[in-house]
């Protein structure tokens, strides 16, 4: 994939986005995208930073031309680590460029979450496992959520515009994992962005 264009075409394929999905995401025209992709426009270092972050790539992802691997390998110790709250812990398991899915590891400390009001991300298919511990998923808006207590190798499917709250309730660390597909653009573009920023500080 030597084009600018073929690159987003595929990436924007890999995200399930369509050619308007793209454009709301990168404040642009749907007939612009359609031109970048079949190389009948160019486009400036900000509008494409704009389509980087929606896709959940960044710029550079954008220009390479290596061959991309048969596999990648990432170990623990390399897990880029996220911005969250007290107590918690998550980890960016699907390295970039997103495709398909993205996948996160967590921890929660006894008595933390993930915050006092359930949230919500796009609308992607996702699945929470919990593979040490026990916590408790709310699903559902505040004061009419749906009450889940889970256990080691207990998960819970549901959409991420579904407001959903994790608490650990329990007394020992649990550890869990995200997997949501297609990856959803507010997700994609902070987990670029903060991944960016721990690699940044470890050069």
């Amino acid at each position: 994939m030597s084009d600018l264009g073929t690159r987003i075409r595929v990436y924007r394929g890999m995200r399930g986005m369509t050619v308007r999905a793209l454009a709301g995401e990168a404040k642009a025209s749907p007939s612009f995208i359609s031109q970048l992709e079949r190389g009948q426009t160019s486009a400036s270092i900000g509008m494409l930073r704009r389509i980087a972050s929606a896709l959940g790539i960044t710029v550079a992802d954008l220009f390479n031309e290596d061959d991309e691997p048969a596999h990648r390998v990432v170990t623990r110790a390399e897990r880029p680590e996220l911005a969250t709250g007290p107590g918690t812990r998550k980890f960016l398991i699907s390295q970039r460029p997103l495709r398909t899915l993205e996948m996160y590891a967590g921890e929660f400390d006894p008595g933390s979450s993930t915050g006092d009001e359930p949230y919500t991300h796009g609308d992607s298919q996702e699945i929470f496992l919990v593979l040490r511990g026990s916590l408790t998923l709310w699903l559902g808006p505040a004061g009419s959520a749906a009450v889940h207590p889970l256990g080691p190798g207990d998960s819970v499917e549901y959409r991420t515009s579904v407001p959903h709250r994790v608490v650990n309730d329990g007394d020992e660390t649990a550890e869990v994992l995200w997997v949501i597909s297609p990856p959803t653009p507010s997700a994609g573009e902070a987990a670029a962005g903060q991944a960016a920023a721990v690699e940044a500080e470890q050069s």
